[in-house]
Formats: C-alpha cells, structure tokens, sequence
C-alpha cells in the first residue's frame, strides 16, 4: 500500500492551481471537470509521477469550518519538505508570500509557516 492523492482544501481552484504552480512550483497534473469543480492534482517537478496533492474544493461546510479552526489556531493544514529553508524562504518571500512564522529549528527539523491564499497556513520543513 502506498499514497498515491492527498487533498487540501482551497477556496478557489483557480486561485489555488496559480499559485501551486506559479508561485511553489509544483506542476499540474491532472484536470479533469466535474460539474461545478474539477478534479485538480499537482506534482513535485522532482517527482512528476510521485504523490499527486488534490487542490479540493471546501465546499463541503465541515472542510470549511475545519480550515478556519486550524487557521485561527495557526496550525498547518499539510507540511513539504525543502532541501534548504533559508533559501525557499527567500525565494517565496520575493514572490510575495507572506509567512506567520518565519524559517524557526526545532530539534533536528527547522519549519516556516505561510498563507496559501486559499484558506489554509502550508509548513514547509527541512530535515538535520
């Protein structure tokens, strides 16, 4: 058994595809219509056949009230890891990413937090 989709859920599709893509890098993978939304996955450059992260719609009114309680109480939705925090950091900061924790080293782990624009706070972790 392996994980093959994991979800997050945004306000917007659009929105979210633009800035997974544009702005973190990711590239899509799958778009497919369903209805009102679309089935709406994106890869790692690095790993394009790898986990595939569904950009789902939080229409469902128990997504929507579960983001905002993590989002008021600062908890990240997922977590990705980076090779070099510093530099992600950086990097999405001159994009105009606005972070509610800066790169901060936890034991043996150091995370940043930032907003995704569509309802959820993303961690981003470096190992060692």
């Amino acid at each position: 058994m392996r994980i093959v989709v994991t979800s997050v859920y945004v306000d917007d599709q659009q929105q979210a595809l633009d800035f997974y893509t544009d702005v973190l890098g990711f590239q899509k993978k799958l778009d497919i219509p369903l209805g009102e939304h679309r089935w709406l996955t994106v890869t790692s450059p690095d790993d394009p056949d790898g986990v595939e992260l569904l950009l789902e719609p939080s229409a469902h009114p128990a997504a929507a009230t579960f983001k905002q309680a993590l989002k008021e109480d600062g908890i990240p939705f997922t977590s990705f890891g980076v090779t070099d925090i510093a530099a992600e950091h950086s990097r999405l900061v001159d994009l105009g990413v606005k972070f509610t924790q800066p790169p901060t080293k936890f034991g043996e782990v150091t995370i940043a937090v930032f907003d995704d624009t569509c309802g959820n706070l993303i961690q981003i972790a470096q190992q060692g």
